[in-house]
Parts: structure tokens; sequence; C-alpha cells
């Protein structure tokens, strides 16, 4: 099945997470069903000229906060385009590219995948597919949402592990 959600999630439970603002609540709830905050590399696929947009700060602060940025082509262009630094890997289609995607997931180089779907065309869905696949198989965190990429990278720039405390209700 493709890792990507959807309106009918056929997950097996759910997590309600409550904090002092809403980064530390995205980051219990993420934490809670298994993600890992990342420590250093995260592959960005980006999609869209909207959802590359919708990433451009999110991106700014990973580089600023000393992550290494890699990007499909198109997310490097783009990123090298806005003064980012990131390096190129190639789609799984690709395997003459000096670093592909698919080897860097199976070799687990990454502590996060941000792939958004682009569009219908044979070869972005295949691609798409083996990347979010690959990353769910080799157990590193997916994130399909630019809005949601982009929340999490803010939590994960702006709060240390240390600082998520667990309260009581009546604490809230």
């Amino acid at each position: 099945a493709d890792p990507v959600h959807g309106v009918d999630m056929s997950s097996t439970g759910e997590v309600g997470c409550i904090g002092d603002d809403l980064s530390e609540a995205l980051l219990k709830s993420l934490l809670s069903v298994g993600y890992k905050i990342p420590k250093k590399n995260v592959m960005i696929s980006s999609g869209e000229a909207k959802s590359k947009v919708d990433l451009l700060d999110a991106c700014k602060m990973l580089q600023k906060n000393g992550f290494d940025i890699y990007a499909t082509y198109g997310t490097y262009k783009f990123l090298d385009e806005n003064g980012i630094k990131s390096v190129p890997v190639g789609w799984p289609d690709e395997p003459n590219a000096k670093k592909n995607v698919m080897e860097m997931i199976h070799n687990k180089e990454f502590d996060l995948v941000i792939n958004i779907p682009k569009n219908n065309t044979e070869r972005e869905i295949k691609n798409g597919y083996a990347i979010r696949r690959s990353a769910i198989d080799f157990n590193i965190p997916l994130i399909t949402n630019a809005r949601l990429a982009s929340a999490f990278i803010r939590s994960v720039c702006e709060l240390k592990f240390e600082d998520i405390k667990i309260k009581s209700w009546d604490e809230y």
C-alpha cells in the first residue's frame, strides 16, 4: 500500500496529545507513534511549486540548525535558487546518479524523508511510491504533507527533546 495519508486512514489506533504550544503537542504526538527526532540528514522531494514554497522557510531552519538536506533534482534546483544548500540525489529510476535516493534509504542514511506527491504521471507515481514505501520499510519517519513537514521541522528546531515535559491534566 502507498503510505500517503488520505481521508480514510486504515490505522490501528489514534493518538491525541496536548502541550504548552503547537510545537510541543506535535512533537509529543509524533514521538508517541514511533517517530524519531531527526539528528542530521533530511531527504526532501517537495513536489509541486506550491509545496516547494511552503517548505522554503522550514528548509532555511534546517540549514540554520546544522541539518544536511538531501533533495531530488527539482527540489535541489529550487533550494539552490533560494540560497539553501542541499545535496542532489537521483530518483529511484536513476540508478547511475552519483547519489541515489533508494541506496541511501536502504543504507539508512536519512533521519527523515519528506516526499510530497506531485502529479499523476507514471514516472512521478512510480518514483514517489518507491521512495515512500522504502522509507516505511526501513523504519525512517515519512511525512507526505508540506504543512505538516513545516510544522514538524519548526518543532524540531525550536524544542529540544529534554524540553518536552509530561504533565498531569491539571497542569494545562
